[in-house]
């Protein structure tokens, strides 16, 4: 019997089972639900104190404050210096248009959860610019060489649109799956789709295959259109939040602080049972057998036989709060030490530490922010070439960029300037940054880079311009 050929949607049905399984538990997790199935059947009140949430908002902001980037030229020649310019105003352009500010900090709240991140930089022939957009990594799927997880060789991305955006972005007919000039496909079982798979859902299920030689695209199983990459470059940038290693996909910043965050959802709903029944407190009778109208109120009498004895329980005495409200203390102190984000960073500076004494207290966010910038650094470069060639095999040659129009925008690299995680005495940077100028060590531009300066191009030029014209009115 011959062999049958599998297609690319249906491998993926079968692929990274368990990845997905994994994004599902965890945006569930930073969504609120918190407790255990086991918990959930036994337990009627159960409070949710959304710590998950919470700390990764706050790491995210601390990651991306101050996120900028800058063009050093290749060498000091005025043609290397004018590619520069060119490149880091192109790039301010496309950063402009596709916001991406407000992309990269969405796109790192979704990679902290699921443990991945991801870019797709694209050209839109019909509004002549570079599109900048984040799929999501649920319906990425990547194969690499052999036992080497940094050369990917080709990308899927899987996703689903409404029947009426299929036939106007692609072409595709009113019978879902089929398109002018497509190949039907031979008659093979599909197989059970893996958890999270898109063909549960409804609308028409959209595949796009990426090397870097050729471009597949699959409506509902059937390849409807297959053509040379026009960029000669996979358009995906696809990086873990926490590399572990050996590994191609990441680590989600959910799994340390599950169980603490569970524990303390625990402790606190009983630490509220607690104190409820003793707001609303119990009457024990003892030697009794049968009771009629016993109410707890002010001004209540009741009557008793002979030999028994009432009370009301207090579930408070002993300190007993007292020993819940140190373990809540223990099991907080844990999730944010497991979490690598100490309550300082909350705003709780209760001993008003500065300086050192503020870096030592939160050294656990710094050390966590700096590996996650270690890895970002490295994807946002690469996107930021993606769209330099892009620009320069699609919009420089159009004059779209005045005079970098004549400019090629080669060798294509750029350097990521980080913000400070920690506040500033800016005077002090200033003071700094002057004497590393005049002795030679920064240019004026690696000044302006440190301060934050957004454009310090432009920033130069006016000062100039003022000088000038300070040097016209004489003085």
């Amino acid at each position: 019997m011959p062999a049958t050929t599998t297609t690319i949607p249906q491998q993926l049905r079968q692929m990274d089972a368990q990845r997905l399984r994994r994004y599902a538990e965890n945006l569930a997790f930073y969504g609120g639900d918190q407790w255990p199935a086991s918990m959930v059947r036994r337990q009627s009140r159960r409070l949710v104190f959304n710590y998950a949430k919470a700390i990764i908002d706050k790491t995210t902001s601390y990651l991306v404050s101050g996120l900028n980037f800058a063009v050093d030229a290749a060498d000091d020649t005025p043609e290397a210096a004018a590619r520069a310019r060119a490149a880091e105003r192109a790039l301010a352009e496309v950063y402009d248009a596709n916001q991406l500010d407000q992309l990269d900090f969405d796109t790192e709240i979704d990679a902290a959860i699921l443990g991945d991140g991801a870019y797709k930089v694209t050209w839109d022939a019909a509004e002549q610019r570079v599109r900048v957009t984040a799929p999501d990594v649920q319906g990425l799927f990547a194969w690499w060489h052999g036992d080497d997880v940094s050369r990917v060789w080709r990308v899927a991305s899987r996703y689903r649109i409404d029947a009426e955006s299929a036939r106007a972005m692609y072409n595709i007919g009113a019978k879902r799956g089929t398109a002018a000039g497509s190949v039907a496909q031979p008659n093979v079982a599909q197989p059970s789709p893996a958890v999270g798979a898109s063909a549960q859902r409804p609308g028409v299920e959209i595949v796009e295959v990426w090397t870097a030689e050729r471009f597949e695209l699959w409506a509902d199983g059937a390849r409807v259109e297959e053509r040379d990459n026009p960029y000669g470059f996979i358009p995906f940038v696809i990086y873990p939040n926490i590399r572990e290693p050996k590994q191609f996909w990441g680590l989600s910043d959910i799994p340390p602080i599950k169980e603490p965050i569970r524990e303390l959802n625990r402790a606190l709903t009983q630490l509220s049972m607690i104190l409820e029944l003793s707001g609303n407190p119990i009457a024990v009778l003892e030697n009794v057998s049968e009771s009629t109208d016993i109410a707890v109120m002010p001004g209540a009498v009741w009557e008793l036989p002979e030999r028994a004895r009432a009370y009301l329980l207090d579930l408070l005495q002993g300190g007993g709060v007292k020993l819940h409200a140190d373990y809540v203390d223990l099991v907080y102190r844990a999730m944010h030490d497991l979490g690598e984000s100490p309550r300082t960073a909350f705003g709780d500076n209760r001993g008003g530490l500065s300086g050192v004494a503020l870096n030592v207290e939160l050294d656990p966010l710094l050390k966590k922010v700096q590996r996650k910038r270690l890895i970002r650094s490295a994807a946002y470069r690469r996107r930021n070439e993606m769209i330099l060639r892009i620009l320069d095999r699609y919009a420089a040659r159009d004059g779209r960029h005045g005079d970098s129009s004549s400019v090629s925008f080669a060798p294509y690299r750029s350097r990521i300037v980080w913000g400070s995680v920690l506040p500033l005495d800016r005077s002090r940077l200033v003071e700094d940054e002057r004497v590393l100028v005049a002795s030679g060590i920064h240019s004026r531009r690696r000044a302006a880079d440190e301060l934050g300066v957004e454009d310090p191009e432009a920033e130069f030029r006016r000062w100039l311009e003022e000088q000038r014209e300070a040097a016209g009115l004489g003085g």
